[in-house]
């Protein structure tokens, strides 16, 4: 008997962050009206895809002490614009980024719950945390901390260093706050008392049409892979060959049995960029003036700087990467994340360099970005299966570089072949976001 081939999941990430969208092109358009929120939302659902995802932005980012603008510099609040969303889809997941530190359990399961009934049962969370003292000044309550001030607060707010221990307290305080009305309809006293929370009192919502909405978690720390196995419904990762994503994915699925779920009860989705072209020649050379245009000089001096933990400006970005080693615990970019250790990314970087004898811009771009599917759509078809029948991966969020019409040559031309090949749906089969994913509802736990 022949076996079903393994069917992919796709979910659009709306573009704009770190240096993603080609501001320059003339189709490029605007990050903050509702029409270019719009345009997206549609054809992920014209394209049957599982959801539609927001970023959030809680503080615009600073070189120097300057507003920093070479990436999208304004995003208005997620949920809102989602809210909106609902409106003008129909069967789309709806989700997005609402940072776990800066927001309260009672006050955002409360949210969501609101946009799981207006979406009639559409909505997912992307829960992350932060201890970015830079950001936590937009949220100080009462006095004048200073920036010191700010990471000792932060950082008493965690065990170990991990703050992922306060955000599995969030999301399990918000699943009690959706649990404590009965299914069918009947409100109950709810109380939590944990480590970081105590909430105690009466949900004005009614349970979520999906139960729970869907949790994501976004992390390849193996801190984020335990707290995804625990707690999250899908995991948002990135890597970069097909042997590196299988071995993220068997990993993360073999520590789901010690919370007694199954494999296919968290799905990994690895957020990836795509280039189209009429041949693989084409979309290679497509691909690479995307890249130009993505890292441009300043660009590339400001991720240089960023490793670098220094003021570089003297240096030519079409020149060698500096001779010094980089300072560890300079941040000269507020507000973006400092990830991995900088004197060793500095040795990749300089490997690759002395390698195939890059300048500092060539350099960022090679050794930056997140992976990208480039080829016909027939290649890209073949590829994106591939990495699923493989379990490299269970589906995708694709991150176009175009703002709002980025994603519409991957809906017309890559889904028809996706569906010729038997593993992407032809039509909804479900209402919910849960339905999309195969994930069933969540028992009452009242």
């Amino acid at each position: 008997m022949t076996t079903a081939p393994k069917q992919l999941h796709l979910a659009a990430h709306f573009p704009g962050v770190n240096n993603t969208t080609v501001w320059t092109d003339p189709r490029s358009r605007s990050q903050i009206d509702f029409s270019s929120f719009e345009h997206l939302a549609r054809t992920a659902e014209r394209g049957l895809f599982d959801f539609f995802f927001l970023a959030e932005g809680l503080r615009l980012r600073e070189h120097n002490g300057l507003i920093h603008e070479l990436d999208v510099a304004g995003r208005p609040e997620p949920l809102t614009v989602l809210a909106a969303l609902a409106a003008v889809t129909d069967r789309l997941g709806l989700a997005a980024t609402v940072n776990a530190t800066f927001n309260e359990p009672y006050e955002l399961a409360r949210r969501l719950a609101t946009l799981d009934h207006l979406s009639a049962g559409r909505a997912g969370w992307n829960v992350v945390t932060s201890s970015d003292a830079f950001t936590a000044e937009n949220f100080r309550r009462g006095g004048c901390l200073n920036r010191a001030g700010l990471s000792q607060a932060l950082g008493s707010a965690r065990t170990g260093g991990n703050p992922l221990t306060r955000a599995a307290e969030f999301v399990a305080a918000a699943r009690g706050l959706w649990d404590s009305w009965t299914p069918d309809g009947t409100p109950r006293r709810f109380a939590h008392r944990g480590e970081y929370f105590r909430v105690e009192g009466e949900f004005t919502v009614p349970r979520p049409p999906q139960g729970h909405p869907v949790v994501i978690q976004a992390g390849d720390s193996p801190e984020g892979r335990e707290f995804a196995a625990s707690a999250a419904d899908i995991i948002f990762t990135r890597h970069g060959t097909l042997e590196a994503g299988r071995t993220f994915y068997a990993d993360v699925k073999a520590r789901l049995a010690k919370y007694g779920r199954e494999p296919d009860e968290l799905k990994i989705m690895p957020g990836v960029g795509f280039v189209l072209g009429d041949s693989d020649a084409e979309a290679q050379e497509k691909a690479s003036e995307i890249r130009r245009q993505q890292i441009s000089p300043q660009s590339a001096m400001l991720a240089l700087e960023q490793v670098w933990g220094q003021d570089l400006s003297s240096y030519d970005p079409d020149g060698p990467l500096p001779e010094s080693d980089p300072v560890p615990d300079a941040a000269p970019v507020q507000g973006r994340v400092r990830t991995g250790d900088p004197l060793a990314v500095a040795a990749r970087w300089r490997a690759l360099s002395r390698e195939k004898g890059l300048s500092i811009r060539q350099t960022v771009i090679e050794a930056t970005g997140r992976r990208s599917f480039i080829g016909s759509p027939r290649t890209v078809a073949a590829e994106l299966a591939g990495y699923v029948a493989t379990e490299a991966a269970d589906g995708f969020v694709l991150v176009p570089h175009l703002t709002p019409g980025g994603l519409d040559d991957f809906v017309d031309e890559v889904v028809p072949l996706l569906q010729e090949r038997g593993v992407f749906r032809t039509a909804y089969t479900g209402s919910t976001l849960r339905s999309h994913l195969g994930l069933a509802e969540p028992v009452w736990k009242g």
